[in-house]
């Protein structure tokens, strides 16, 4: 249930409203905007009077909302959430790209790969340490060694990093990583979504291959029930009946959510294709269709990747894609980077 408060109205009747609200024991997430505050109610409401609470003279609007995630909802939250990893936004009338190698390989890999994107207008470096595949004999990552690699990158060119967490054995490793990943294949692992919650750190949360936009948001409200509401969206392809891409980028996702949720939303068309020649014009699109931002998948010599080569573009690509972006954000009402 969403109250709409009044926005004239006095701070003691603010205050005894929510205190009763409280005392018949739901929680209150208030939610202040330019022209009215929402009060979001979280609990059983069916003992609230709505005809009582609508008689208030501070009260403008009540609402049930029919939705069972309450802190990602918009009717709960209409203004933008803005994500912050240091002075980097994601939301609002801003764009970010995030890009580097599926995984780390090496140090001068890693950094040579880091130098190349951020020269590109690239903010935020992602690498993978942990990589769960589908098959045990397939290359796993270099683990805590890999994220020492990261943080090399980022002390060498300034990047904040982003990478995946895939087990609460790691956490503690995850220290100073800005961005904690949660990938398509942990997308429900409910104890992991709850203790990444217990952070603070922003979490980029990828949709799972087989799953809708609905349980996407109940993940992210795994994640903000623990009072982490610094959570970015990703739309990463899902499974569908055809072949010639990894998967299905499935860019009305973006549109949809928007309506749905305050909480920023970018794509990763490297995943959502598998293709490299496709990475380029699922990018554009994914701008056209109001994304907040890209992660891309950028490797110094494809060929030799270790891991998903096939979907990797090289610096001189990112480049070409980086300047076609940042020509078309104006269009769609975004600040150039």
């Amino acid at each position: 249930m969403i109250i709409v408060v009044k926005n004239n109205c006095e701070k003691n009747q603010f205050d005894n409203l929510v205190d009763w609200i409280k005392e018949i024991g739901l929680d209150v997430h208030i939610s202040r905007g330019a022209h009215s505050t929402v009060l979001g109610l979280v609990g059983s409401t069916e003992k609230v009077d709505i005809d009582l609470i609508s008689s208030l003279d501070i009260v403008e609007q009540v609402q049930r909302v029919q939705e069972p995630y309450k802190n990602a909802n918009r009717k709960f939250h209409p203004e933008d959430t803005i994500v912050r990893v240091g002075d980097i936004e994601f939301g609002g009338d801003s764009f970010q790209l995030i890009a580097g190698p599926c995984s780390v390989e090496s140090e001068s890999q890693i950094i040579e790969v880091a130098k190349a994107v951020k020269a590109s207008g690239a903010k935020i470096l992602r690498g993978g340490a942990f990589k769960p595949r589908t098959s045990p004999y397939a290359f796993q990552g270099l683990k805590g060694t890999g994220i020492e690699l990261l943080l090399k990158a980022k002390e060498e060119t300034g990047l904040p990093v982003v990478t995946e967490l895939i087990s609460l054995s790691y956490l503690d490793m995850f220290d100073k990583v800005d961005v904690i990943q949660i990938g398509a294949r942990n997308m429900q692992n409910f104890e992991l979504l709850k203790e990444v919650g217990k952070t603070r750190k922003p979490i980029l949360l990828k949709r799972g291959l087989a799953n809708t936009l609905q349980e996407l948001l109940m993940s992210a409200e795994y994640i903000m029930s623990e009072g982490n509401d610094q959570v970015i969206l990703c739309e990463r392809g899902i499974r569908t009946f055809e072949t010639m891409t990894r998967n299905t980028l499935d860019l009305s996702a973006v549109p949809v959510l928007r309506e749905k949720t305050h909480l920023p939303i970018i794509i990763d068309p490297s995943h959502a294709t598998g293709v490299a020649r496709l990475v380029e014009p699922m990018s554009l699109a994914a701008v056209g269709a109001g994304a907040d931002g890209l992660i891309i998948e950028v490797h110094n010599d494809p060929k030799h990747a270790l891991c998903d080569g096939a979907q990797s573009i090289t610096p001189e690509q990112f480049d070409v894609l980086a300047g076609k972006v940042n020509r078309m954000l104006p269009i769609v009402g975004r600040k150039q980077f």
